[in-house]
């Protein structure tokens, strides 16, 4: 079978709108506009859909909590009936929930963007990608068919930009003043992203620098939101942060942004810092797994301990004490690192690539 007529259903349980689910929607919209077929499966109620294509053919499966023998049943007969080439799952609902049946020539491929479970989970597959390495070192180490295994990072699209006027719409709804220095951060509202530790920083960061005031915007949702707002006021700098709630397309708040802060305890790999990059702007990231992997310190953004709300405030501190052109030149090298280690055309290459390949070792 050649690329020019593989046809591959990508499937994801997932409710929300994080990193896989803006991970999938882009390589799908990719596949196609190289002539590819491709197709979404997903539950009935997930996010995903809001950021897909209408032209995007998708099919809908429960796919709930533990082992749900109906959806895998489900998930069979789908790919009975659809008869793709590859079978791409992304995370360990979807992926344990895909079994496909022997009499299909369908090739199974787990895409991994996290240190997950194996053992249960990820095991049966045909193929395993990693989209970092010390992902793939890890599925190495747990057993996996090192011919098997391949390491094949995200992509971003560098986006068109946001008219200025609505720029100045979004500083009004939020009240913004037009001269603040914009620190932004987004995610969901749990433990392991570190906002915590981002405000604790932010309380140590200098309210103005070169006459303008510094504020902080957050873009997301989740489950310690309450808990969070309530130290952003306990702190005092309730004034200077704006909450902006849950973004199924943030690039105007990227636009909006002179520097952007992943704070996580746990980032795997990172899609923040390519979309912050995308939008050439300068990043501060913890010392994490993917962070490590695409920043170089001091060339392309800052790093800085994770959980240490002290040393963020500094680097922080640091940066917004540069001038603005400081901000940009950094943010102009993190921009070329996107484009020549994650451009579009080079991911989507290697995942075509990866098909063929695997087509072969399983015929």
């Amino acid at each position: 079978m050649t690329s020019e007529d593989l046809y591959s259903l990508h499937i994801i349980g997932s409710r929300g709108l994080g990193g896989a689910e803006r991970f999938l929607a882009r390589l799908v919209h990719a596949l196609m506009d190289k002539g590819q077929r491709a197709a979404v499966v997903c539950r009935p109620n997930s996010r995903i859909q809001d950021i897909l294509d209408p032209s995007i053919k998708r099919f809908y499966v429960a796919m709930r909590n533990g082992w749900d023998l109906i959806s895998l049943t489900a998930i069979r007969r789908l790919i009975i009936q659809q008869s793709p080439a590859i079978v791409q799952t992304y995370m360990g609902r979807a992926t344990r929930l895909t079994s496909v049946p022997k009499k299909c020539k369908s090739i199974h491929v787990a895409r991994l963007g996290g240190f997950y479970k194996v053992r249960g989970y990820y095991r049966h597959a045909d193929a395993w990608v990693g989209n970092t390495k010390a992902i793939c070192d890890y599925l190495l180490k747990s057993g996996m068919d090192s011919e098997r295994v391949f390491h094949i990072g995200n992509f971003v699209e560098p986006p068109a930009l946001t008219p200025t006027q609505a720029l100045e719409e979004i500083r009004g709804r939020y009240s913004i003043p037009s001269d603040a220095v914009i620190i932004f951060s987004l995610g969901r509202f749990v433990e392991k992203k570190g906002f915590q530790d981002l405000l604790g920083a932010f309380e140590k960061v200098p309210s103005e620098v070169f006459g303008r005031p510094v504020f902080l915007v957050i873009a997301g949702d989740g489950p310690m939101q309450p808990q969070l707002e309530k130290t952003s006021r306990e702190l005092g700098f309730r004034d200077r942060i704006r909450w902006v709630g849950w973004q199924n397309r943030p690039e105007p708040f990227y636009d909006l942004a002179d520097i952007f802060v992943c704070a996580s305890r746990e980032e795997p790999l990172g899609n923040v810092v390519l979309e912050a990059w995308a939008h050439k702007l300068p990043v501060i990231a913890t010392r994490t797994p993917g962070p490590l992997e695409l920043i170089t310190e001091g060339q392309n953004g800052f790093l800085v301990p994770i959980a240490e709300p002290l040393a963020l405030a500094k680097a922080i501190s640091g940066l917004l004490q540069e001038k603005e052109v400081a901000w940009q030149e950094l943010g102009a090298k993190g921009f070329e690192t996107l484009n020549s280690r994650h451009s579009k055309e080079a991911v989507v290459e290697a995942y075509l690539n990866m098909y063929k390949r695997v087509q072969q070792l399983k015929h």
